[in-house]
C-alpha cells in the first residue's frame, strides 16, 4: 500500500462518515427537565415476543432466568429521553433560592434508575445481588460529595457540576439531582440527590498451572465510604529472578470536606519496585479556587533497551530513583467578556517543582544515557480555559450518561532546569478546543515543547491531535451506531538517542498487534471505528459490535516518514460491559496485519479487556513538560 493510498483511505472513510451524518445524523433536542421526582413508563418491548420466550415465561424460575439473561430493551436503565434534554441548565429556574433541606435517595445496583425512581426490581436475582452488596453510605454522600448544603443560596451552574462530580466518581452508575419547590415559602426549593451504585467487587484471576497463576479483589467502594482497595498477588514458578510479586493501592477519594484525594501505592514486581504516596486536589469545577498535588516515590525498574535504533538486539538493567513533585495553582475570574463567559472560564496561575535523584543507573556521560540525569525542574504556566459539559450518552459508555466536556484551554509554561549535565530552560505550549457541531463532536490539540539550551534544542516534542464521533444514529430494531475518527502526529525533536516510542504500545494509536519494529521518534497514526450499538442484553452485559481500521507511518530522525511503510490493521469484533458492575469491558476481537514486521500471523484473534475511555477535560492543572510518546 503506498503512501498515496494511505490518504485516498483517510479521504474515503472521512467522506463515508460526512455521508452517513447527511442521511442519518440527527441533533438532540433542548428542554427543561421537569424539577420534581416524575414516575415514567417502563419501555416496552421492541422484539416481539418468540415462542422462547412464551415457554420461559410459562414458569416463574424460568421467567426470573430470562429476564437476568435476556433483556429485549437495551438501555431499560436509563431514559435516553431525559439524557437527551442537554442544553438548558435545569437548575437556572431557582438560582439564588435557599436551600431548605437535602434529601439523599441511593438506588441498588441492580433494578433501579435515577430517572424513573419507582422502578423496583422483581427479580430474584438482581434481589440477591442487592443484598450482597452495600450501598454508598449517605453520610459520605452528604459531606463528602456535596458542594452545598442545606441554607445555602443555590447556586446554579455548581449544582450542575456537583451532578457532573457525582457520575465521575468509580462508585456510581448514575446520579442525578432535582430540585423541587418548597410548598410552603417561595424563596425556598428542596433538593432531591439520588444516587445509583455500581457492584463494587472485582475479582481478577488467572490460572496457566500450579507454577504459574495470579488472583486479586478489588474493592471499589470499602465498607461503603467510597475508598477504593485493590489487592494482586502473582506466582512466576519458573523465573529464576523473582518468583512472587504482589501489588496494592488504596485510595481515599476526599478527606472530608477538603476535596484533597489521598492514595498509597505498592508495587513488588520482577522489574517494577514501587512505594509512592500521593495528594491531590484538583480544580473540581470553575469555582474552585486552588489545586495542588504532593507525590512521593522511590522507584526501582528494570529497563529493556535496544542496542541500536536499526537492530532488534535488547539489552537490560536496573536503575533506581527518588521523586519529590509538588505543584498549586490559584484560579482567578475573568474582568472582561460576556456574563456567560466569566461564569464559566478562568485564568489559572500555577507553579512546579519536581526533583529526580537517581540512586543506581547506567554510566552517564555528555552523549549517553542522558536521560538518567538528575534534575531538578522548576515550572511556571499561565493559562487560560472555558470548560461546560454536555450529557449525552453511548459514547465510550453502554447506557450511562456521559459528560462531554466542550470549551477550550490554552497555556503557555516556562521553567528552569538545573540538569547534571547543563542547566537549561524549558518553553512549552499547548491548547485544545471541542464542542458538538451539528454533524457530530470534534476536538483538537496542539502541544509544543523543549529545552533550550546553548547548542539548540533538546528533547523537544510537537504534537498535534483530533478526534471526532458522529451524532448517535438510529438503524431500526433498536440499533444504535457511532463512528469515531482519529487522527495523532508527534514528531520529537532534538530527543535523546535512548528515546524512542512504539505505536503498538497501548494507547499509541496502532491497537490491537505488538511489534518492537514500530519505533520511532516521529509518527502519524489513524483510526476509524465503527461501533454498533445493539438491544441485546446478555447476563447484565450488553453486547455492541465494532469494526475498526489502523493505519501508522513511524520513523527515526534520519528516515522521511513519508517514505516509511505504511502499516495496516483491519478487524471486527464485540465488546462486552455491564454498566452495573466495575468490571472493565470485554472485547472479542479478529485482526489482520498484512504487513507488521516480526508478526508471523497476520490474523490475530483476542480476548481481552480495556478500560473505558475518558474524554480530556479543559481544567487547568499542573504547568507539565509535553510528554514524548
Amino acid at each position: 500500500m503506498t503512501v498515496k493510498l494511505f490518504y485516498l483511505s483517510i479521504l474515503s472513510a472521512f467522506l463515508g462518515c460526512f455521508y452517513q451524518l447527511s442521511t442519518n445524523a440527527q441533533a438532540p433536542q433542548d428542554s427543561l427537565f421537569k424539577a420534581k421526582i416524575d414516575a415514567h413508563e417502563n419501555a416496552k418491548d421492541s422484539i416481539k415476543f418468540t415462542n422462547f420466550k412464551r415457554k420461559m415465561y410459562a414458569r416463574g424460575f424460568t421467567r426470573q432466568l430470562y429476564d437476568v439473561l435476556f433483556r429485549d430493551i437495551y438501555n431499560k436503565t436509563n431514559s435516553g429521553g431525559e439524557v437527551a434534554k442537554i442544553e438548558t441548565n435545569p437548575f437556572v429556574a431557582y438560582e439564588g433560592r435557599v436551600i431548605h433541606r437535602v434529601y439523599v435517595r441511593r438506588l441498588d445496583v441492580f433494578g433501579f434508575s435515577v430517572y424513573d425512581t419507582t422502578r423496583k426490581s422483581d427479580n430474584y436475582f438482581e434481589k440477591i445481588g442487592n443484598k450482597l452488596h452495600r450501598n454508598t453510605r449517605e453520610g459520605v454522600i452528604r459531606h463528602n460529595y456535596l458542594l452545598f448544603q442545606e441554607g445555602d443560596y443555590l447556586n446554579a451552574e455548581k449544582m450542575r457540576d456537583n451532578e457532573r462530580l457525582l457520575r465521575s466518581l468509580p462508585v456510581f452508575h448514575d446520579a442525578r439531582i432535582l430540585v423541587v419547590p418548597y410548598n410552603q415559602t417561595k424563596g425556598f426549593v428542596d433538593v432531591y440527590v439520588i444516587t445509583q451504585d455500581v457492584w463494587s467487587l472485582l475479582p481478577d484471576a488467572g490460572f496457566g498451572g500450579f507454577d504459574r497463576f495470579q488472583v486479586g479483589l478489588e474493592q471499589r467502594n470499602f465498607r461503603g465510604m467510597g475508598h477504593t482497595l485493590r489487592n494482586e498477588f502473582r506466582y512466576q514458578g519458573r523465573d529464576t529472578i523473582q518468583k512472587y510479586e504482589f501489588r496494592t493501592r488504596y485510595l481515599i477519594p476526599t478527606i472530608g470536606k477538603t476535596y484533597v484525594s489521598a492514595q498509597a501505592n505498592i508495587v513488588v514486581e520482577r522489574d517494577l519496585n514501587v512505594y509512592a504516596l500521593k495528594f491531590f486536589r484538583p480544580f473540581l469545577t470553575p469555582e474552585t479556587m486552588y489545586a495542588g498535588a504532593l507525590e512521593l516515590s522511590h522507584n526501582r525498574v528494570r529497563r529493556y533497551e535496544f542496542v541500536s535504533n536499526k537492530s532488534d538486539s535488547v539489552v537490560s538493567f536496573l536503575y533506581n530513583y527518588n521523586l519529590f513533585d509538588a505543584w498549586v495553582g490559584r484560579s482567578f475570574g475573568l474582568f472582561f467578556g460576556s456574563a456567560d463567559l466569566r461564569a464559566r472560564a478562568r485564568l489559572v496561575l500555577a507553579a512546579r517543582y519536581t526533583a529526580y535523584d537517581y540512586l543506581k543507573r547506567p554510566k552517564l556521560q555528555a552523549d549517553t544515557n542522558q536521560i538518567y540525569q538528575d534534575t531538578r525542574t522548576t515550572l511556571v504556566s499561565l493559562g487560560f480555559s472555558n470548560r461546560r459539559y454536555q450529557r449525552d450518552l453511548l459514547i465510550y459508555g453502554f447506557g450511562r450518561t456521559e459528560d462531554v466536556p466542550t470549551g477550550s484551554l490554552a497555556a503557555g509554561e516556562i521553567g528552569f532546569d538545573n540538569a547534571e549535565l547543563g542547566q537549561r530552560i524549558y518553553l512549552g505550549f499547548n491548547y485544545s478546543k471541542a464542542r458538538y457541531y451539528k454533524f457530530g463532536y470534534l476536538y483538537g490539540l496542539l502541544n509544543v515543547g523543549g529545552f533550550a539550551k546553548k547548542r539548540g534544542l533538546e528533547q523537544g516534542v510537537l504534537n498535534l491531535e483530533t478526534n471526532y464521533f458522529t451524532n448517535l444514529k438510529t438503524l431500526g430494531h433498536d440499533w444504535n451506531a457511532r463512528y469515531f475518527l482519529t487522527l495523532k502526529y508527534t514528531l520529537g525533536i532534538g530527543r535523546f538517542p535512548n528515546e524512542y516510542f512504539n505505536i503498538t504500545e497501548h494507547g499509541a494509536g496502532f491497537e490491537g498487534v505488538s511489534s518492537s519494529s514500530l519505533r520511532g521518534t516521529k509518527k502519524l497514526v489513524f483510526n476509524f471505528e465503527g461501533v454498533f450499538f445493539s438491544p441485546i442484553n446478555f447476563l447484565g452485559f450488553r453486547v455492541a459490535p465494532f469494526a475498526f481500521t489502523n493505519l501508522g507511518l513511524v520513523a527515526f530522525d534520519e528516515q522521511p516518514l513519508f517514505k516509511s511503510p505504511v502499516y495496516q490493521g483491519f478487524g471486527v469484533g464485540f465488546r462486552f460491559r455491564n454498566e452495573n458492575l466495575t468490571f472493565d469491558t470485554f472485547q472479542i476481537r479478529l485482526g489482520f496485519y498484512p504487513n507488521v514486521p516480526n508478526n508471523p500471523n497476520a490474523l490475530r484473534f483476542a480476548f481481552d479487556g480495556i478500560s473505558p475511555l475518558r474524554f480530556r477535560d479543559f481544567n487547568t492543572q499542573a504547568p507539565e513538560i509535553v510528554q514524548f510518546r
